[in-house]
């Protein structure tokens, strides 16, 4: 069945009804208003909508809808009914491709051909914002990034963008093609970390027949095929000094040489570049060269590691599941737990390890909500110690003192304590994994005591799937009946 939202607005509530039971018919789910100002645009995003249908709306109505619309160039089309055709599109100032006439009355197959143009003109219009969304966020340093890719796109300057590895510095620089007067030409993409030295300048410039041994055909280097458009260096920190030479040669003189030939070539590239060393000691160490930095860093973009964005991070889930729809690599959804879970944890992998654990949650749980005893354990740790810390050590109780029949699954604070965490790490210290491993057994237990064995119920109030709690009940070796009799059931 298909999902997709359809917003009615008209005056006319007769009218109104008749179309929400076409869009029901033709399996849309249809929202309907008497006038724009029911409409509450602090809760929908114009591209909430697969499209808009409108009728009669008085002229003050429009205006402020409208320009509502407008704030997203990426809006829903709109179908409007035939008597307020051109009036609307007047009115709007919207283009006529974006403001389709529905006949009056309405009609199924037309109403069904409209709707299918529509999704066509979404799906354009998703692809076009994949290309030229650049990061995805709303956290203070995104948007200081995105401002920072808006000011420099239509210059040539050159652009260092720096980083921790996996934050998403490809991103930017796709994003500042895209919007650049070069974004018709070539984006080509090296990374300098991973093609051997020796390879290096062959890759980068190209090289003529016989320049070497094996080169039996010329071949265009990275600089050649980028000829019009951009050039992006990744990791160009890695870069050995003989290369950084003649990359400095390129950006002063914008002419370059194959291996093997006799003339200079011209060079009509933009130069971005993107490292997450930090060059300034690296010229210290004497391993960059000072002369290239100041070449290359006219224009610096500092991408925020993960960490310090967590407030971005549903966004980023919600893009990433997106993505892989898109790709045709299945889907999944993440519980709010879960999500939870994961702005605790340290992303050291930064956006890229978010992206692979999503495909892997995908490949496990296809189609299905991942709640947080779904997730892989090193996720899960820190939000577990967290929560134990939180409790004082004076709280802790006996197992069999906190387990009543009448005990209330909500009562988180008994749940915890009846694992009986330390407030303060021993003088001796602990094994970590072990610790977390017996505060897991004595949740598992008495969720079995407080359901009766029946593992379902356990489940439920564990918030996890049965055949995850099945899994956790292996591995601990454990039967219903072990686990109750262990909590005197």
């Amino acid at each position: 069945m298909n999902e997709a939202r359809v917003l009615v607005i008209d005056a006319d509530a007769e009218r109104a009804e008749s179309l929400r039971t076409v869009l029901d018919f033709v399996d849309h789910r249809p929202v309907v208003v008497e006038n724009c100002a029911a409409l509450d645009v602090a809760q929908h995003r114009q591209r909430d909508w697969a499209a808009i249908v409108v009728g009669k709306v008085e002229d003050d109505d429009l205006a402020d809808f409208t320009a509502w619309l407008k704030k997203d160039r990426m809006h829903p089309p709109l179908l409007v009914l035939q008597t307020y055709h051109d009036h609307v599109l007047e009115m709007s100032g919207l283009d006529r491709s974006a403001c389709m006439q529905l006949d009056v009355p309405v009609r199924y197959s037309q109403l069904s051909e409209l709707l299918r143009r529509a999704s066509l003109l979404g799906l354009e219009k998703d692809s076009a914002a994949s290309r030229l969304s650049g990061p995805t966020g709303n956290s203070p340093a995104v948007r200081r990034v995105r401002r920072m890719i808006e000011q420099v796109a239509a210059f040539e300057t050159t652009v260092l963008i720096t980083g921790e590895s996996g934050t998403g510095k490809e991103v930017v620089a796709r994003a500042i093609h895209e919007r650049s007067d070069r974004a018709d030409k070539p984006f080509v993409a090296v990374n300098c970390g991973a093609i051997p030295h020796e390879l290096l300048e062959s890759e980068l410039f190209g090289h003529e027949k016989g320049a070497f041994t094996g080169a039996i055909t010329a071949r265009k280097g990275r600089f050649e095929m980028a000829d019009g458009g951009t050039l992006f260096l990744d990791e160009i920190g890695d870069m050995p000094l003989s290369m950084q030479v003649k990359i400095l040669r390129v950006l002063q003189e914008r002419t370059y040489e194959r291996v093997g030939a006799n003339r200079s070539s011209q060079c009509d590239v933009r130069i971005i570049a993107a490292t997450h060393r930090n060059l300034e000691d690296a010229i210290v160490k004497g391993s960059f060269r000072e002369d290239l930095f100041y070449r290359l860093n006219v224009f610096p973009i500092e991408m925020p590691p993960l960490r310090e964005r967590l407030e971005d991070l549903p966004l980023l889930i919600d893009d990433l599941i997106a993505a892989l729809e898109r790709s045709g690599h299945g889907t999944v959804r993440l519980g709010s737990d879960a999500v939870h879970a994961l702005r605790a944890y340290h992303w050291p992998g930064n956006v890229r390890e978010l992206s692979n654990l999503i495909e892997r949650l995908a490949v496990l749980h296809p189609g299905a909500t991942v709640g947080v005893g779904d997730l892989p354990q090193r996720y899960r740790a820190q939000l577990s110690e967290a929560v134990a810390a939180a409790e004082p050590a004076e709280a802790a109780a006996p197992v069999a003192e906190v387990s009543t029949a009448s005990q209330q699954p909500a009562q988180a604070d008994a749940v915890v304590t009846a694992a009986n965490p330390e407030s303060e790490l021993p003088p001796e210290g602990l094994n970590l994994k072990d610790h977390m491993e017996a505060i897991e057994l004595n949740l598992i237990r008495q969720a079995l005591q407080q359901s009766g064995g029946v593992v379902a119920h356990a489940a439920k109030l564990l918030d996890m799937r049965r055949t995850t709690l099945v899994e956790k009940l292996r591995k601990y070796g454990l039967s219903r009946e072990d686990a109750a009799e262990a909590v005197g059931y």
